[in-house]
């Protein structure tokens, strides 16, 4: 993988607006709805056994993290459109493999992430990174191609490229 593209997240204009919006609320709203709610079940009075306070600190820390989460993938984010005629894997291509020369052992997937694809998360496909071994290693590779990587067990599995589509 070349230098430097270990933490980019590649999305689509509209996956990225769509997480940029959450990210201002989450910051703008969502922090001040959440230090209400605070506020409210502070009043409540004892604080070690009141429920609904320690729900919404609950929450708070969860949306904290989503916040968290939000900017590390805006920061890191590549934005772009994947191209129609491409020839090789790109992030956002649906790629339709083989492994190991034997074309029964096939698999079909994209690569990117949930965040870049535009599907119903009711689609059963599996989704790898372009950081993962396998993403990394069929990244830039063209139909018809064989690429090697690590499998997590330490040993090589090799991997034909059968077709591309959007």
């Amino acid at each position: 993988m070349p230098e430097g593209q270990e933490s980019i997240i590649y999305l689509s204009q509209e996956a990225y607006d769509k997480l940029a919006d959450e990210l201002a609320y989450l910051k703008g709203d969502g922090r001040a709805n959440i230090a209400a709610k605070i506020g409210r079940a502070r009043d409540e009075g004892d604080l070690s056994e009141n429920a609904g306070y320690h729900a919404a600190r609950e929450e708070q820390g969860q949306m904290e993290a989503r916040i968290k989460q939000l900017a590390h993938l805006i920061e890191n984010a590549q934005v772009g459109e994947v191209l129609a005629d491409s020839k090789e894997v790109r992030p956002g291509l649906k790629v339709h493999v083989y492994y190991d020369g034997d074309r029964e052992d096939d698999d079909v997937f994209i690569l990117g992430s949930r965040e870049m694809m535009q599907f119903d998360d009711s689609v059963d496909i599996d989704v790898y990174s372009p950081q993962s071994p396998l993403g990394s290693a069929v990244m830039g590779a063209e139909v018809g191609q064989t690429v090697s990587y690590r499998a997590p067990n330490g040993g090589s599995v090799s991997v034909t490229i059968v077709s591309l589509e959007n």
